[in-house]
């Protein structure tokens, strides 16, 4: 009976753990803004036709989802395009300054 209780409290603690450990390889996208990143999203925004803050506040709400909606269709269409190249600078595979066969002795 003690065999069987081990057995079951060693397999609970291996499944907590994967499971522990799967969840921290998850990207977390609640995790805070750096300020760098919110900065990018309102050059895109300017970019893409909205700016804050120049006294148009009867569009609001329009205004703005009509440039996020353009920013997420532009970065998906860049997405695509990365996914859809090919080709790249392959890496050198030559070795340089090295005799071809070992001198005979």
């Amino acid at each position: 009976m003690k065999c069987l209780f081990k057995a079951a409290v060693i397999g609970m603690s291996i499944a907590a753990s994967a499971a522990v450990f799967a969840q921290s390889n998850v990207p977390q996208s609640n995790a805070p803004l750096t300020r760098a990143q919110v900065r990018a999203e309102l050059i895109q925004l300017e970019r893409n036709g909205y700016h804050v803050g120049d006294g148009d506040e009867a569009h609001y709400p329009e205004a703005i989802q009509q440039a996020e909606a353009r920013v997420a269709a532009q970065n998906a269409a860049a997405k695509s395009a990365a996914a859809n190249a090919y080709g790249g600078a392959a890496p050198a595979a030559s070795q340089g300054g090295q005799p071809a066969a070992a001198p005979a002795r």
